[in-house]
């Protein structure tokens, strides 16, 4: 995990040009460490929604840095229905996100099936044009680590892939707007939300 972390955090600032392109897949996940989730995970969704409201400067200033070093971030959001708990948090942060900047695009229904035909889509980030991984998750949801691929033709034909996906994908504002800003809070029932 610790190398992984470092190594990522390592490219993450030289993505230059091609930039940062991450697909997402899994509906459910845990982030311990984290405050506006551990208040979700604790049922309390104002405090939750407060606290991502809170980190608007954070986000303001981090993309102003992503911006001085001359790339952009680019998210594909695997959504499925009905919109998992963790999800529902997690695109309230996405949505703050993007008013500074992040580019994220939802994939969902056929769009998702589309590319399962033969299995289900990995988490994968690519970092510019010399690095990609597959991030690993333990069997609670908990990040575990990433898989390093350094070879140019693999991260050249994900980049594609992902950008296709990013392309097919629906703007986050309008997919929030719709579906999500008008949920109830939700109902956290288990260990895994």
């Amino acid at each position: 995990m610790d190398d992984y972390l470092e190594d990522f955090d390592r490219h993450f600032w030289n993505s230059g040009p091609e930039g940062f392109w991450k697909l997402e897949r899994q509906q459910s996940f845990r982030e311990p460490g984290v405050e506006s989730w551990e208040a979700f995970s604790r049922g309390n969704w104002d405090e939750s929604l407060a606290l991502i409201e809170g980190q608007r400067g954070h986000y303001e200033k981090y993309f102003r840095r992503i911006a001085g070093h001359g790339f952009t971030l680019h998210r594909v959001r695997c959504v499925e229905e009905p919109i998992s708990p963790y999800l529902q948090w997690e695109l309230h942060l996405l949505h703050l996100k993007a008013r500074y900047g992040e580019d994220t695009r939802i994939l969902s229904g056929d769009g998702i099936r589309r590319y399962e035909a033969e299995r289900t889509l990995a988490e994968i980030v690519v970092l510019g044009s010399s690095v990609m991984y597959e991030v690993v998750y333990d069997s609670e949801g908990k990040l575990a680590g990433g898989i390093r691929f350094g070879d140019p033709q693999d991260i050249s034909r994900c980049r594609r892939a992902i950008r296709e996906m990013h392309r097919s994908g629906e703007p986050l504002d309008a997919f929030f707007s719709r579906d999500v800003a008008r949920l109830p809070p939700p109902t956290v029932t288990d260990e895994r939300v």
